[in-house]
């Protein structure tokens, strides 16, 4: 796969990131998804690709833009054939509410890599690099942060976890806490908080919980870039979401789905670029003169390599941008 579609990828998450920041803290999180939306297709539009989308906006309603199967790009009959994943704006609640953490985010690799994954809740565990053979989703809480405190080397009461603000966590949370782990939870989007895990600098050593199954199939390509590990176990809430995984092939529900199964090889690419401030990135700021300032964060499963791209937008020459 070229690498110089990282580059050309990052263009897509920075059109998306600007477009949602213009509504942050305005209290409507549909309009800034919307946006997101709107400004990532424009540029995937741009894009000498020829890409299927496996990874979503509205998997189950067909929504009119990047829902699942999807073709996009601007494709001719040598452009490489990708698996897409997107999330325009991970974070939907914290732009409404003008709070940290939101972020958008794109993953790619070659046809048949990327789980297409049914719009759905899934139990998921994630770790960086040094804590990857310490933890399964089949272990208990209890077991995977013992373990993971002998992975690195630290004391029990020094692991933090970091866990949904959701009532559907009370009694993870309660266990947690039983056995002496630091806790951070988060208000809204997984992706950035999953990633954490893999920067000793940001002070999250494991994230558990139940989340978005598709948030979990871009943060498992973002974790195989970074050598961390991400564990996920489908999680349907009533027969017709059982049956919707069956209809995608996935017919063993309860099967622990590890990274591989959620992003095959090594070449995957992943691009972010920060909605509202967040420890994994600073958000957009806007200047005089109808300038903005972005930051992204790019990196490639083949390589490892992981760059941080600070870009100054000058918005009059950038109709595509945001509207």
């Amino acid at each position: 796969m070229d690498r110089n579609l990282a580059i050309n990828l990052v263009r897509v998450t920075e059109a998306a990131a600007l477009s949602a920041a213009r509504h942050l803290g305005r209290g409507d999180k549909i309009k800034a998804d919307k946006a997101a939306v709107d400004a990532m297709r424009r540029m995937f539009d741009t894009l000498d690709i020829n890409g299927t989308v496996v990874i979503g906006e509205g998997e189950m309603d067909q929504a009119p833009m990047l829902y699942i199967g999807e073709q996009i790009g601007k494709a001719t009959k040598d452009s490489v054939k990708l698996d897409i994943a997107v999330d325009p704006l991970d974070g939907t609640t914290a732009v409404a509410k003008g709070i940290s953490g939101a972020i958008s985010v794109v993953a790619v690799a070659p046809k048949g890599c990327l789980l297409n994954a049914p719009d759905m809740y899934m139990d998921k565990i994630a770790v960086g690099p040094k804590g990857a053979k310490c933890v399964s989703l089949d272990y208990p809480v209890e077991k995977n942060l013992k373990n993971l405190s002998q992975g690195l080397n630290k004391n029990i009461k020094d692991i933090t976890v970091t866990i949904l603000d959701r009532p559907r966590h009370e009694e993870l949370i309660k266990r947690v806490r039983d056995t002496g782990a630091r806790i951070k939870l988060f208000p809204d989007g997984d992706i950035a908080a999953a990633i954490a895990t893999c920067f000793p600098d940001s002070g999250v050593d494991v994230l558990m919980g139940i989340g978005g199954a598709p948030e979990g199939v871009i943060s498992a390509a973002a974790l195989k870039c970074l050598g961390g590990e991400f564990q996920g176990r489908l999680y349907p809430m009533n027969k017709d979401e059982e049956n919707r995984c069956k209809e995608m092939g996935l017919i063993d529900i309860n099967k622990t789905l590890y990274i591989e199964d959620l992003a095959k090889g090594k070449e995957v690419v992943f691009t972010a670029t920060g909605v509202s401030n967040g420890e994994l990135l600073k958000g957009v700021v806007y200047y005089e003169n109808n300038m903005a300032k972005t930051y992204s964060l790019v990196m490639r499963g083949e390589t490892g390599t992981v760059r941080y791209i600070e870009a100054i937008h000058r918005m009059d020459k950038k109709p595509k941008y945001a509207k």
